[in-house]
């Protein structure tokens, strides 16, 4: 069954973190192999929250991008390199490949041969060369074992051509001489005399047992095989181990965790036919061609807190979207096909997969309403946030009889929490909760950091502008502003970029907006801020 991932926004928030949490446990308990997953680094609230409830932080997820191994390749296809050039060639010619990755004993990639390196070897090669195994030989010359003291057989082939007294006097045999001929009776005495590694007796020819017992005294290897001398001479070269004539250098080969996208742009580069894909620990595992592009396995996904692509996951148009379940505006992403997409105007995730949980009759785990109760908490600023609903009020009730939980004592905890600064950088902090959009042509930047103690910032203001100037034009933002809400005081400062000024003062309708003004009521960037800036653009 393949695996769906939930994962909620770019900067996961505890909303976003539990409601991911909670809705893959609702798809396992409906029988998907769901897991959780976050796209960036949380926050303390949602570290505290986590532990809190006894749950790791769900597994980061770079992107969702086609990867070699989402694609149906040739899986298995490679050969041993103590495999002979024979066997190589029938590989590939049954499979109908032209190249075959070689392995070692630890299936690592050693090598790549292809059917121009063995016309290459057969044409140009040294073929007075074998260097190979015994079976290699029984089996491409259909041989049949005379005797057998070595596994592996390295010497120089002869093929005696002359009289048998010519190629006594002018031959030298010994223990490296590999000879192929026929009933040759006084030959085969010399070569066995003088230890000869391997005698192959081509036409099933008959050894002498007087000769067969001096071989077996002296150690000398016999095969017998039906093929003639002719035919042994043009395969015996086909015996020899495929690594010999092997490319070991620059091969290019894919892991299986590539993406397509650097796959089709190296693959068009290079022209090749295949290409072997390896795992991490370099072991082989196969061969992709540019044809096994058209059998994809996306990667199943499910969106949760989002429902724009910037806010989402590296490579989506790549993904199938399954489902979708939001609380925020309909944004940018699209399908080609119908899905289930949950979206309602309430002021938290979990609130809606609650009811999903309801609807379908699944029991609600503790550790489970736990998470959705600090995701309604955080997200609504304990019912208080202007995006809060009565269904909000009415699911976080439920989930406090459920838990046992006393959401002030809690709240109050979680909050504490997601104030502290400690071990943060300046840069982490503005950008722990910052999300960007467009709105016509205009690039639009809006931070929100949750404290109980503001002041910590305020102390440090010129060191916090100065890099809001500098990430609002390295990214070319029309629109760059952190806002700093004080959860007790129920309202924001704010701290902005100067050239976004005059479009975030007339869009907030705040006159002579200065660096740490105090917005009353101004909590929820979603319901308030966002629409404010999106309103006073498209009016422009």
């Amino acid at each position: 069954m393949d695996k769906v991932y939930v994962f909620g926004h770019k900067v996961p928030d505890t909303d976003s973190v539990t409601s991911a949490i909670a809705l893959a446990e609702l798809k396992i308990k409906q029988g998907m192999n769901a897991s959780p997953r976050v796209l960036g680094d949380i926050n303390s609230e949602t570290k505290f929250v986590l532990d809190y409830f006894g749950f790791p932080q769900p597994e980061y997820l770079n992107d969702v991008k086609l990867q070699i191994k989402n694609l149906e390749y040739q899986k298995n296809y490679f050969l041993n390199m103590h495999e002979s050039i024979y066997t190589a060639y029938n590989y590939m010619s049954n499979n109908s490949i032209s190249n075959l990755p070689i392995i070692d004993e630890n299936k690592k990639l050693v090598g790549i041969i292809s059917m121009k390196d063995i016309a290459r070897d057969h044409i140009k090669g040294d073929i007075y060369k074998l260097y190979t195994s015994y079976d290699n030989i029984i089996e491409a010359l259909d041989g049949e074992e005379v005797t057998r003291f070595d596994d592996e057989i390295n010497g120089k082939i002869i093929v005696p051509s002359y009289r048998s007294t010519t190629f006594i006097n002018k031959i030298k045999i010994d223990n490296n001489s590999v000879l192929i001929m026929g009933d040759r009776h006084s030959i085969h005495e010399y070569a066995i005399t003088n230890m000869a590694k391997l005698i192959i007796l081509s036409k099933n020819s008959i050894i002498l047992n007087e000769h067969l017992e001096m071989a077996k005294k002296n150690g000398v290897n016999i095969i017998r095989t039906p093929y003639d001398t002719f035919q042994v001479t043009r395969m015996i070269s086909l015996c020899n181990y495929v690594h010999i004539i092997s490319n070991k250098t620059n091969i290019v080969y894919f892991n299986e965790l590539d993406t397509v996208d650097d796959f089709e742009e190296i693959a068009t580069k290079t022209k090749y036919s295949n290409y072997p894909v390896i795992n991490q620990q370099r072991q082989c595992l196969g061969l992709i061609h540019i044809s096994d592009l058209s059998e994809k396995n996306r990667k199943k996904v499910i969106l949760v807190d989002h429902n724009e692509e910037q806010q989402s996951a590296l490579g989506l148009d790549q993904a199938e979207i399954l489902e979708i379940v939001d609380h925020h505006k309909i944004g940018s992403i699209g399908t080609t096909l119908p899905i289930n997409f949950r979206n309602m105007p309430v002021g938290s995730t979990n609130t809606i997969v609650y009811l999903l949980y309801k609807e379908n009759n699944i029991e609600i785990d503790k550790s489970i309403a736990g998470l959705m109760l600090a995701g309604i908490i955080s997200d609504t600023l304990l019912l208080k946030s202007p995006t809060t609903t009565q269904l909000d009020v009415n699911v976080l009730n439920e989930l406090a009889i459920l838990t046992k939980i006393d959401i002030n004592e809690f709240a109050k905890k979680m909050f504490d929490a997601a104030s502290s600064l400690d071990g943060k950088t300046k840069e982490e902090i503005i950008f722990s909760d910052f999300k960007k959009f467009s709105v016509k042509d205009y690039q639009v930047g809006i931070g929100q950091i949750f404290s109980t103690n503001p002041t910590v910032i305020k102390d440090s203001i010129e060191d916090y502008l100065s890099i809001i100037e500098k990430s609002s034009k390295d990214g070319k933002y029309d629109i760059f502003a952190i806002f700093i809400t004080d959860i007790l005081n129920q309202g924001s400062y704010v701290l902005y970029s100067e050239d976004s000024k005059y479009l975030l003062g007339e869009s907030l309708k705040v006159t002579n907006l200065e660096q740490w003004s105090f917005i009353k009521d101004c909590l929820s960037r979603k319901k308030q801020i966002v629409p404010s800036i999106m309103n006073f653009i498209k009016s422009k």
